[in-house]
C-alpha cells in the first residue's frame, strides 16, 4: 500500500494520515468548499474538493470519492469515523473497484449495523444479552404483551439506530403507545427505517466497550475496555481507559466475550464491542461498532499501540504482530471531546470564528486536533474541534492532568465543552469511580459551572488585589 485517500475530514484525517506518514504511505485528503483551507487538506501529500459544503453533497458522495481515488492511484481508503465508515455500499463498492476498504467486509458491516441482526448473529456464541424481544415490531398491543412480561421500565430501541436517536424509557404500561409512535416516527427520519425493539431497561448502567482487531489469517485480539459512562442526549463526552471497576476476571471474562462477537461476523480489522454494565457487575451485549472509534486514542496510550497502524497492517494481509498475551495495561488514560457546544445553554452548538485558538502541551498531554486559530467553525458537519487526550501513572494523575490541560486550553469566538469537562473531572462522582450514564442527569446543571466561574473570578480578583498591594509597598521602598 503505498498511497491512501482519507473519506473524512477534521481531527480524524490528521489523525489517519500521521500514522500514513509515519509508515512512509502517500496520502490525499478530499475537502468539501467550505473546508479549502482546513488543516487536514494542509497535511496531506493531495488534496481534492469533492464538492459543496453540505456533506450529502461532498463526503457522502461515495462514488465519487472512489473516481478520485482511481484517477490518483490510490491502493486503499480510510474512512475514519462518521460519514461513510459504516456504510457497507460504501465497502462494498470499494472492494468491487480492486480498492482496499481499511476497515471490515462489508457483510460484517451489515450485519452490525441492524442491532437485531447484530443479537441475531451472535446468539449461538453465548454472549449475555439484554432480557427483551429480538423481533422488529411496529404492533402496539405485541409491544405492550412483551413489556409486561419482562416488566417496566422497558426501552424501546430503533433497530438501524445510533447517537441516541429513536430510543425511548418508559416506566408505566400507560406511556408505552405514544412512546412507541415517537420512537418510530423518529427513527424513521434518522435512519429511513422505522423498526423497533424492546428490551428490559437496565436502570443504572455503565457503558463499557472493549477494543478489538481482527487479522485475514483468523487471529483476533481485544485491547482491554473504556469506560464511556459520561454521556449527554446519549452521546459520549468523556472516555477513560481502563474502567475503574472492572476487575481483572471480569475484564477478562468481557474481553472473550467481545472477540466471540467479533468472530461471529467474520470481523476483521478494528472494532469495539459495546456492553452494559449493571450495578451489579452482570454485563449485557449492546452493539458493536465496525470502524475505528472517536475515544482510540485512551486504548493507545495504556497499550502503547497504534490502532489505525494494526487497521493498515491487517487490510494489506499482514497477520497481527501482537498475541492476547503479550498485551497488558500500563498507567490511565483520558479523554475529553471537545465540541463546539454550550455546556451552559443545553450544549447546543456554538459556531462561530475562533479568534484564539491554543492547544496545550506537555508530557502526558495528547491533543488530536482538526483546527487552528482564525477559522470559521462549519455548520454542516459535527461540532467536534479536537479530542483532549491526558495520560498518567494512576487514574488520579490522569484527572489532575486533565484539569491542567482544560485551564491550558484557550478558545475565543465560540462555547466549548472544556467547562463541561472540568466540572467532571473535580466532581467527587467522577473521582471515587462511583457513578453511571445518568452522570449527567444527577450531577450536572449550567447553574453550577456558572457559580464554579464566578467563584474563580472571585478568587482571581482577590489574588491581583494581593499582588497590586505587594507591588505597591515595594515600590514605595526608598531608594537612598
Amino acid at each position: 500500500m503505498k498511497k491512501i485517500l482519507v473519506a473524512n475530514r477534521g481531527e480524524i484525517a490528521i489523525r489517519v494520515m500521521k500514522t500514513a506518514k509515519k509508515m512512509g504511505i502517500k496520502t490525499v485528503a478530499i475537502y468539501s468548499t467550505v473546508d479549502r483551507n482546513a488543516p487536514h487538506v494542509k497535511f496531506a501529500d493531495e488534496a481534492v474538493c469533492i464538492g459543496e459544503a453540505p456533506s450529502n453533497q461532498s463526503y457522502l458522495l461515495g462514488t465519487k470519492i472512489i473516481e478520485v481515488a482511481k484517477q490518483l492511484h490510490v491502493d486503499g481508503i480510510h474512512p475514519g469515523y462518521g460519514f461513510l465508515s459504516e456504510n457497507a455500499d460504501f465497502a462494498e463498492e470499494v472492494e468491487k473497484n480492486d480498492l482496499i476498504f481499511i476497515g471490515p467486509k462489508s457483510k460484517a458491516i451489515k450485519v452490525m449495523g441492524s442491532k437485531l441482526a447484530a443479537k441475531d448473529a451472535v446468539k449461538a456464541y453465548d454472549i449475555p444479552m439484554v432480557p427483551g424481544i429480538d423481533e422488529a415490531i411496529d404492533d402496539v398491543n405485541k409491544a405492550k404483551e412483551i413489556a409486561l412480561n419482562i416488566g417496566f421500565p422497558i426501552l424501546i430501541k430503533a433497530s438501524a439506530g445510533g447517537g441516541g436517536k429513536g430510543m425511548r424509557v418508559v416506566e408505566k404500561e400507560e406511556d408505552l403507545e405514544s412512546q412507541m409512535q415517537r420512537a418510530i416516527s423518529e427513527a424513521t427520519s434518522a435512519f429511513g427505517d422505522g423498526s423497533v425493539f424492546i428490551e428490559k431497561y437496565v436502570a443504572s448502567p455503565r457503558h463499557i466497550e472493549i477494543q478489538v482487531m481482527a487479522d485475514s489469517h483468523g487471529n483476533v485480539i481485544h485491547l482491554f475496555e473504556r469506560e464511556c459512562s459520561v454521556q449527554r442526549r446519549h452521546q459520549k463526552v468523556v472516555e477513560e481507559a481502563p474502567s475503574a471497576v472492572l476487575t481483572p476476571e471480569l475484564r477478562s471474562k468481557m474481553g472473550e466475550a467481545a472477540v466471540r462477537v467479533a468472530k461471529a461476523c467474520d470481523y476483521l480489522g478494528a472494532g469495539t464491542v459495546e456492553f452494559l454494565l449493571d450495578e451489579n457487575h452482570n454485563f449485557y451485549f449492546l452493539e458493536m461498532n465496525t470502524r475505528l472509534q472517536v475515544e482510540h486514542p485512551v486504548t493507545e496510550l495504556i497499550t502503547g499501540i497504534d490502532l489505525v497502524e494494526l487497521q493498515i497492517k491487517v487490510a494489506r494481509g499482514e497477520t497481527l504482530p501482537v498475541t492476547q498475551e503479550e498485551l497488558s495495561i500500563t498507567g490511565h488514560a483520558l479523554e475529553l471531546r471537545v465540541y463546539a457546544e454550550d455546556p451552559l445553554n443545553d450544549f447546543l452548538p456554538s459556531v462561530g470564528n475562533l479568534e484564539v485558538y491554543q492547544i496545550p502541551v506537555g508530557d502526558g498531554i495528547r491533543v488530536d486536533n482538526g483546527f487552528e486559530e482564525g477559522m470559521d467553525i462549519p455548520i454542516y458537519y459535527d461540532p467536534m474541534l479536537a479530542k483532549l487526550i491526558t495520560y498518567g501513572s494512576t487514574r488520579e494523575e490522569a484527572i489532575q492532568l486533565m484539569i491542567k490541560a482544560i485551564n491550558e486550553y484557550k478558545v475565543v469566538g465560540a462555547q466549548t465543552t472544556l467547562p463541561f469537562g472540568k466540572f467532571v473531572c473535580e466532581h467527587e462522582a467522577f473521582t471515587s469511580g462511583n457513578f453511571d450514564t445518568h452522570f449527567v442527569k444527577k450531577y450536572y446543571s449550567a447553574d453550577k459551572i456558572q457559580d464554579k466561574i464566578a467563584q474563580e473570578a472571585k478568587i482571581a480578583a482577590v489574588i491581583a488585589m494581593k499582588q497590586y498591594i505587594n507591588d505597591q509597598k515595594t515600590l514605595r521602598i526608598p531608594t537612598h
